[in-house]
Order: structure tokens, then C-alpha cells, then sequence
């Protein structure tokens, strides 16, 4: 049969396939190479174009992250199998009221709906309204949700939405020395060192960006 998958097709597939359901994204060309002991990507590129002319995967290009499903290996449509996937409210935070909880009934604007497969742990997370343009060379702009995980844990250079004094910020975290120091992303504006005289804490990890073109 014309569609039908040599072995290794079948492998990379399932690797894809498994890799979404554990991750909620899909892997990049390089993790699908490390993974089958590729020493580069263009073998995984070969076989994802064929994967492709078969109807099996959608590649909007060969930028990170763009590989979507059409069918499983086992030539189910998608449509006809359960990824026990559901639609998950996530609460929206807007202008943070000064010294109030973030998620206080005051600082919320509404909700949105997202699907639970874009998790690995969805608990107590929710998305937060950008103000500003400090993070803009990190692809976050004024007006963007970010998806913020609480129990996410936090390293080095991750973004992050932190608590100084009675202000919430986005920016990228890292400690040296025992120091704190969150960095923006636009040369405007300067690094925020944290001191022992700041109120402060990490209220979660940036997992994702939301943006709707108007």
C-alpha cells in the first residue's frame, strides 16, 4: 500500500505521538534525533516529509514545535480516538490591585478556555494580561496572556511573574551569589537586582503566550 509506514516511520510516529500526550506540545527535529541516535536532523526531516505526503502529520514549516497530528499509527483518524483530552477554565488576571493576592476576585477579568493537553499539570494555573513592553525580544508584548504555572519549578533564566514589593512583573529569573535579579527582555529598561529591603517572591513559572491578531 501506498500510505503504508516502513518501520521506522512507525517508530518516529509513535516517538511523536508519545511525546505529545507526556509533553501537551510536540517534539522539536533535534529531540526526535537524540532520541533514535541521529547525528544530525536531516534524516528526521526525510522521514517527516513522508510521514507528511501519507497524511499522517500536518508541518506548518520546520520552525520549532510546528508538527501536528492528522492520524495515529494505528490509521484511526484522530477524530476517532480518545486522547482523554477536556477543555480546562483557566482564570485571567488583570491590573494586579497593589498588596492584594493576585487571584483575589478584584484582579480577575474572566476566563479562558484551554485544552488540558497543553498541560503537563494544569493545578492552579492561570493566565496573566501583559502591561508594558519589557519582554518584548523574548516575544511577549503588551496585551498577550501569559499561561503562569504556580507549582512549575523555577530555573535558571526561565520567565517568570514575580512579587516585588507591592508590584507583579514578568521577567527572566536568575540568582547569582544569593542574589536575585530579573531581567528584562528590551534594553529600555533595567535589571531589577532584588535586596534583602524588597518584599519578594515567585508567584510561577511562564509556560506559554497567548496573542489574538484583531
Amino acid at each position: 500500500m501506498k500510505n503504508k509506514l516502513t518501520d521506522r516511520q512507525k517508530e518516529i510516529l509513535d516517538f511523536i505521538q508519545k511525546f505529545i500526550s507526556d509533553n501537551g506540545f510536540p517534539p522539536t527535529l533535534r529531540e526526535i534525533a537524540s532520541n533514535f541516535g541521529l547525528a544530525s536532523t536531516f534524516g528526521v526531516k526525510r522521514h517527516l516529509d513522508a510521514l507528511k505526503k501519507k497524511g499522517y502529520l500536518k508541518i506548518e514549516s520546520f520552525a520549532s514545535r510546528a508538527i501536528t497530528l492528522n492520524k495515529i499509527s494505528n490509521e484511526y483518524d484522530l477524530e476517532k480516538t480518545n486522547f482523554n483530552s477536556k477543555i480546562i477554565p483557566i482564570p485571567v488576571v488583570g491590573r494586579v490591585a497593589a498588596g492584594s493576592p493576585i487571584l483575589s476576585e478584584e484582579n480577575l477579568e474572566g476566563t479562558i478556555a484551554i485544552d488540558s493537553n497543553f498541560f503537563k499539570n494544569n493545578k492552579d494555573c492561570f493566565a496573566l494580561k501583559v502591561t508594558g513592553d519589557s519582554m518584548i525580544n523574548a516575544g511577549i508584548f503588551e496585551g498577550d496572556l501569559v499561561i503562569v504555572n504556580p507549582n512549575e519549578k523555577v530555573s535558571q533564566h526561565d520567565i517568570v511573574v514575580a512579587r516585588v514589593d507591592d508590584e507583579i512583573t514578568v521577567k527572566n529569573y536568575e540568582k547569582k551569589n544569593d542574589k536575585i535579579f530579573l531581567i528584562p527582555q528590551n534594553e529600555k529598561y533595567e535589571t531589577i537586582v532584588v535586596t534583602e529591603r524588597n518584599n519578594f517572591s515567585l508567584v510561577g513559572k511562564v509556560i506559554g503566550v497567548l496573542r489574538w491578531f484583531n
